[in-house]
């Protein structure tokens, strides 16, 4: 997520936030290769990083922030260039609650998010929720598409 896709407070990144989804996610995902911050001593992301995308690809990665305002970005990218991301934050373009689909999860076609709790540990059991139940039925529709995970 970008500055631009901003149009309010996201508020400071909550270090402790990070490290519970960071945690949940190790806990979660046998998939997991690698997780750490873009910076070790005032970090603003997370990043999971996981052996196996979806479809054919060899890789994927989470980009995730989580503010002490309780606003969010679950963003995903894989070795085929294909990108999604579950937000929650202030902004002019859509809901804010929402999701950017694949390909290219565009600012402009953000669509309502089916995640409605917005506790750090139920909304990254979501995401890891929606992001399993994609990978296993290969189909990217799958992404957005639970009646409020988890």
């Amino acid at each position: 997520m970008t500055e631009g896709d901003q149009a309010g407070k996201f508020g400071a990144i909550s270090v402790p936030a990070l490290n519970r989804i960071r945690n949940l996610w190790i806990d979660l995902e046998p998939l997991v290769a690698d997780t750490g911050h873009d910076d070790p001593l005032s970090p603003t992301e997370l990043y999971v990083e996981l052996t196996d995308g979806l479809g054919d690809t060899d890789g994927a990665r989470f980009d995730i922030q989580w503010s002490e305002l309780d606003n969010y970005s679950f963003h995903y990218v894989d070795s085929a260039d294909v990108d999604w991301r579950f937000d929650r934050h202030p902004n002019t373009h859509s809901l804010e609650t929402h999701f950017h689909p694949p390909p290219d999860a565009s600012t402009a076609s953000a669509d309502s998010s089916c995640i409605r709790v917005g506790e750090v540990s139920l909304v990254t059991r979501a995401v890891v929720a929606m992001w399993r139940a994609a990978d296993e039925s290969g189909e990217y529709d799958r992404i957005n598409s639970t009646s409020n995970p988890p």
